[in-house]
């Protein structure tokens, strides 16, 4: 997962996100933080499958 801080533009990239959360709040306590998982449809899935994003992918309307 990558961690963007949305304010100053710094990002950590971590497995799960939370130490690369913890290390942009630890710089700026109070950051708004976005996170995005890189490669899967989805960020986390409870008792389910995560898909991989296709090389095809695209967002439609």
């Amino acid at each position: 997962m990558v961690i963007i801080n949305i304010e100053t533009g710094d990002y950590e990239v971590d497995e799960t996100g939370l130490k690369a959360a913890r290390n942009l709040q630890a710089k700026s306590p109070y950051a708004r933080l976005f996170g995005i998982s890189i490669g899967y449809n989805v960020a986390a899935s409870f008792g389910g499958v995560m898909e991989r994003v296709s090389s095809d992918f695209r967002y439609c309307d």
